[in-house]
């Protein structure tokens, strides 16, 4: 981001939630357990190996990152976007702090899309900002501070 620019909201969120963890980490308890068979056949190491470190280490760094600016909203959902999205002001026709269902509209938590209700960026939690676009697409921005994001949107976006 440029560092000229006011940021008016940002947002950065991690998955921290425990059930998330406990998932993670029973498959590398697994194999912890189970080491010394593991050792005897060397092809039987990938999978926990990805199991056990590569999955948790990929949850440990994934983020949400939302910015409101004055010349746009700016997202990335790292290390799977790499360097930020920008949806420009004059693109977005509504916003709307909402609470959803993000299993039942999504199917859970992450990078998700759904032909019903469009893209959602949400790491946890059932609160968020709904965008909706000139050109009709949908995203939905997990948030914890869903107020604030909007008042952000309001103080950026002519008219609203």
């Amino acid at each position: 981001m440029n560092e000229e620019r006011e940021v008016i909201f940002t947002e950065v969120q991690k998955f921290r939630q425990t059930w998330v963890w406990i998932l993670i980490f029973l498959p590398a308890a697994l194999v912890i357990w189970h080491w010394k068979q593991l050792i005897l056949n060397p092809i039987m190491l990938i999978v926990p190996m990805i199991m056990g470190i590569i999955c948790p280490l990929l949850f440990y760094i994934c983020n949400l990152k939302t910015e409101v600016l004055a010349d746009g909203l700016y997202f990335r959902f790292f290390p799977f976007q790499l360097s930020f999205h920008k949806i420009n002001v004059s693109d977005i026709k509504t916003y709307e702090a909402r609470t959803y269902s993000p299993i039942m509209e999504y199917g859970g938590w992450g990078l998700r899309y759904s032909l019903r209700h469009g893209r959602a960026y949400n790491v946890s939690g059932n609160l968020g900002v709904q965008i909706t676009l000139k050109n009709g697409n949908k995203i939905l921005f997990g948030s914890q501070k869903p107020e604030e994001f909007v008042e952000a949107l309001k103080k950026v976006i002519p008219g609203s």
